[in-house]
Formats: structure tokens, C-alpha cells, sequence
């Protein structure tokens, strides 16, 4: 008989808004930036109190690493001892996950937005406010970080095993090849390296998240405007004939008694995407309607809509074996700014998916 399927919620959540979420390589340990300052590294799998409690809050808070603005996203390393994470305070920063030590690694000229972690290249790249990419060579951590400029500021920040996707304002894609990137750091050059490809984004609105496909043959994008778009590497005219985008995370709404017209989609912000590890072809999409959606890609359809939860669904990140989801809550700004306040209400979800609750249609046992 199959394993029942649970959700549980950490215990220790951070105290303001979360920004990213990120899973070891080779652990159920999850660390967590937020807008508190702090990164958060838990154990989902281990737990301190009783996993019978009220609050059902389950697993271990090992370790905080305070930093001095907040934290905009977190990656892991080479393994699971090392960790980076983007700030506000325009810097990029290691973090020595068993000692707990601290170093900058990198610094730009506005806050750093976005970091990745290139397993295949040993490379650490940083998209920052400022308009640029730094590309760190961690084979050689002494030698200085390579600058690509860009030609707009950077929102989202994804890498397959052979690209990288840079999505930024004005609907500006640019794609770069990791192993030019890689070549590049190595010996730089008097120009830094073009893109390999540049596109325009299928989204007609600002592009809030990015997730490159494991396969390696291409992205999804999300934008502010309730919708995703899935694109493929292939620039032939027939594999660009396959892109698509469609509308989700919108809600009807309820009109007026005295209106004559057709009721209206109340859209939210789609502010989260992760594609499955081991089924590459599923993918999980977070928005502000405060629900998690699961889709099949290539049969571009909803597999499933997870329960709504109390609030926006801020990041997503899958485990590496594939079996958990972790999902970050908090409120987002649907509402507006004017008194907004996530202290106290931001919270970490982690659900254990069923056996065939991410595989594609026809490829179930």
C-alpha cells in the first residue's frame, strides 16, 4: 500500500517575509533567506518536540546566519556544506554551513537580486540591480569575478545543466552558454561574452520568476500578470512552434448585483515556479491566489491544485530525490503597500508527495 501522503509545517519560521528557498544536493536539509536578515537552514526530516503538538510544526532549526540587509535568494554550493546568498547590502556571500563562518565572495554596485550555482561549471553566478552579472570561478575562488553587463535589470535567474536564463525589465530574455561563460573566467577577454541567444519574453507583463527544465531543453517564466510561459532552447523554427503560454493563478470574481457585465478574473502575481528533479517534465507554480499548481509540460495541462493556503505562496523548491515540496507563505503586496507587514505570519510548508503525484500522464506505474 502506498505511503498516505502529509504536509507539515517547520517549526521556527523566519520572522518577516520569505524570499527564496533552496534544498541540499544530497540532504532533506532546506535553507530559507527572508527579508529579516537571517538565512535559515533546517532539518525537514528531523524534528525536536512532538510531531503530535497542536501546531503540528515538525522538523529542526540547526542554525541561523545573520547578515547586515536582507537576504533576496540563497543557493547551495559544490555540496551540502556550502551555501551563497544575495543581499541588499549589494553583496554576495558564502556560508561554511557546518562552521557557521561567513565570507564575501562578491560585491556590486546596487542589491543583488538573484545567485545560482552551476554544478556542471564549478561556476557561482550573481544577478545584481546594478545591471550585471558577476561570474565566479569557484575552481580558482581567488581569481576575480567576471563582469557581463546587461541591458536591463535583472528580475529572475535560472541554470540548466549547459544555460543560463536571465529574464529582466522591458521583457528582455537573455540566454548564455555556461561552458563560454565558464572559458571566459578562466581568461578573460578585452569584450565579455555575448549571449547565446536573446529573446523577448512570451509575457507581456514583468517576469517575476524563472525555472530552467533538468533535461536541459528549456525554461518556464512567470510574470505578474497570471500567466506562465514554457519556451525550448531549440531556436529552429519548429521547436519554437511549441512554446505556449496560458493564464493561471486568477480567481472570478464576484460582481456587482447592478452590473451587466461578464464577470471578471481577479489575476495574481505568479511569483514561483520549480520544475520535478526526476520527472522533468512536471513543474510547480506558486501565486499570490495563495495556492501551489502542479503542470505537465508537455501535455501542457494541470495535473493537480494543491489546498489554498492562508497566504501568497512566496517560493517554491523541490527535494533532490523529488519526494518533498517545500512551499514558503507569506503576504505579498495584492493588496498594496499601504501597511504592509509580514512579521509573524511568514511560514514554511514542506509536503511529501505520493508516488505518482508528479509524474506526467501515462507514465504512471
Amino acid at each position: 500500500m502506498a505511503k498516505p501522503v502529509s504536509q507539515f509545517e517547520l517549526a521556527h519560521p523566519p520572522s518577516d517575509a520569505i524570499s527564496a528557498l533552496a534544498f541540499a544536493p544530497d540532504s532533506a536539509r532546506l535553507l530559507a533567506a527572508s527579508w529579516d536578515k537571517n538565512v535559515y537552514l533546517y532539518d525537514t526530516m528531523k524534528s525536536d518536540g512532538d510531531e503530535n503538538a497542536d501546531d503540528g510544526a515538525r522538523g529542526t532549526l540547526l542554525r541561523t546566519f545573520e547578515h547586515r540587509a536582507p537576504v533576496m535568494d540563497v543557493c547551495y554550493g559544490a555540496d551540502g556544506g556550502e551555501a551563497f546568498t544575495a543581499g541588499m547590502d549589494w553583496q554576495v556571500h558564502r556560508l561554511d554551513l557546518e562552521t557557521g563562518e561567513q565570507t564575501t565572495v562578491g560585491k556590486h554596485a546596487a542589491p543583488v537580486r538573484r545567485v545560482v550555482y552551476s554544478q556542471e561549471h564549478s561556476l557561482l553566478i550573481s544577478a545584481s540591480w546594478d545591471s550585471t552579472l558577476h561570474v565566479h570561478s569557484r575552481a580558482d575562488p581567488t581569481q576575480a569575478p567576471l563582469s557581463v553587463p546587461l541591458p536591463g535589470k535583472p528580475h529572475a535567474l535560472a541554470a540548466s545543466p549547459s544555460k543560463l536564463i536571465v529574464a529582466m525589465t522591458s521583457r528582455l530574455v537573455h540566454i548564455y552558454d555556461l561552458a563560454a561563460l565558464s572559458a571566459a573566467a578562466a581568461s578573460p577577454a578585452p569584450e565579455p561574452p555575448q549571449p547565446w541567444q536573446q529573446r523577448e519574453s512570451s509575457l507581456k507583463f514583468l517576469t517575476r520568476a524563472v525555472a530552467a527544465m533538468p533535461s536541459d531543453a528549456g525554461y518556464a517564466t512567470s510574470s505578474i500578470e497570471g500567466r506562465v510561459a514554457v519556451e525550448w532552447f531549440d531556436a529552429s523554427a519548429e521547436s519554437q512552434a511549441r512554446k505556449y503560454a496560458f493564464k493561471c493563478h486568477r480567481q472570478a470574481s464576484n460582481p456587482a448585483a447592478d452590473s451587466s457585465g461578464p464577470p471578471a478574473d481577479v489575476v495574481y502575481p505568479v511569483n514561483a515556479l520549480a520544475f520535478h528533479p526526476v520527472h522533468g517534465g512536471t513543474f510547480a507554480s506558486g501565486g499570490g491566489d495563495a495556492t501551489v499548481a502542479l503542470w505537465d509540460a508537455a501535455a501542457k495541462r494541470r495535473m493537480k491544485v494543491y489546498q489554498k493556503f492562508a497566504d501568497s505562496v512566496a517560493a517554491l523548491a523541490f527535494s533532490p530525490d523529488g519526494r518533498r515540496l517545500a512551499v514558503a507563505v507569506g503576504p505579498g503586496f495584492e493588496t498594496g503597500m499601504d501597511d504592509y507587514d509580514a512579521r509573524g505570519r511568514a511560514r514554511v510548508f514542506v509536503r511529501e508527495l505520493g508516488e505518482n503525484e508528479a509524474v506526467p500522464k501515462g507514465k504512471g506505474k
